[in-house]
């Protein structure tokens, strides 16, 4: 892991988003409460959520941070089929919290396959990225669209 012993700790923020792909009917039965798991956006939001407080457990060099704020949003286009998610995560530390909100898109992404592949196995997965981080020495970073 990095030393970030000496940095000060500062207020940091990070965005990230993702995007499930799936048919029409699919978005429709989510919607309807027709999966057999239950509530696919409850459940996904939950995990995407766990996900991110897990982050330094999963990814070998990052450092466990006491999160103060995940934050799960989805938004959904029924016509296309498209499930669109956004994480959020914050904190005031040494260190940024990029791969926790994209840990948590990641997990509720996979999540929302899980509790749909009985259904829709062509589901695909894609677009996750990091959007916006702020805080720390390299201060703002805007992904450009």
């Amino acid at each position: 892991m990095v030393d970030v012993t000496v940095k000060e700790p500062s207020l940091r923020e990070a965005m990230a988003t993702g995007r499930v792909v799936m048919s029409p009917r699919t978005l429709a039965l989510i919607q309807e409460g027709g999966m057999p798991k239950g509530d696919v956006f409850g459940v996904a939001r939950v995990a995407g959520i766990m996900a991110a407080k897990k982050t330094g457990e999963l990814i070998p060099m990052c450092h466990p941070l006491e999160l103060t704020h995940v934050e799960i949003r989805f938004d959904i286009k029924p016509e296309t089929g498209e499930v669109f998610i956004e994480g959020q995560a914050r904190l005031v530390g040494r260190t940024g919290v990029e791969m926790e909100a994209l840990t948590a898109v990641s997990v509720a992404a996979l999540t929302i396959y899980d509790m749909c592949k009985a259904v829709d196995k062509e589901m695909v997965l894609t677009d996750i990225m990091l959007v916006r981080k702020s805080g720390g020495k390299s201060g703002l970073f805007e992904r450009k669209t």
